[in-house]
């Protein structure tokens, strides 16, 4: 289907133009410094990369009041694991292939941080203690002893004018999300069914 394809990084390169500047090259650091924990702190929303064994990835997103990720040192953090659809792609990713990368969001902003490690999963109370939130403690949480960590720049948020009001489509744009369902899942519940569980999970954030 697809032709003229790039194989090499020499040809990469050449079409991109060369090499990255010397800032794009230093911005990388090993470690969270107090500008990655300002911007952790302030992050309500994140994607998750994984792979399994299989070199299939994923990417999950984990959101909750800003804060939420619990910065435990330098080299170190944790995402709660928030009540979801048990299908735990990136958890079952992690167990088999503990590197990941996460993409930190803040409202407004048009740089992202991103963060690259080695991941676990943990079930230690003095760890999922202090995860607490709405008087509910999670079963589990990720541990991300972070390798890498830079910032992105806002090109591509620009581009998409992902925060001006004016451009985002109406709520109707798309059907929702339990019509979607009933399409893809060949109506293994009745419309009206998926509805109800959709409005029930909405409701039961944690």
């Amino acid at each position: 289907m697809f032709r003229d394809l790039v194989t090499s990084e020499e040809t990469l390169r050449a079409v991109v133009g060369g090499e990255p500047s010397e800032v794009a090259r230093r911005k990388e650091i090993p470690a969270l410094d107090v500008h990655a924990r300002t911007f952790i702190a302030r992050s309500p929303y994140l994607l998750l990369g994984t792979s399994g064994p299989d070199g299939r990835c994923d990417v999950s997103p984990k959101g909750d009041a800003p804060g939420f990720v619990h910065v435990v040192d330098d080299h170190h953090l944790v995402i709660p694991d928030r009540p979801g659809n048990k299908r735990l792609d990136g958890m079952r990713n992690i167990l088999a292939n503990p590197h990941v990368g996460l993409l930190f969001l803040v409202p407004g902003n048009d740089f992202t941080l991103r963060v690259n490690g080695r991941a676990c999963i943990t079930r230690d109370p003095a760890v999922l203690r202090p995860l607490e939130t709405q008087g509910k403690v999670p079963l589990l949480a990720i541990g991300v002893e972070v390798e890498e960590v830079f910032l992105h720049c806002a090109r591509s948020f620009r581009r998409g004018r992902l925060w001006d009001h004016g451009t985002w489509p109406g709520a109707d744009a798309l059907p929702s999300m339990p019509c979607i369902l009933y399409d893809q899942t060949k109506g293994a519940m009745s419309l009206e069914a998926l509805e109800a569980r959709n409005a029930q999970s909405l409701a039961q954030l944690y």
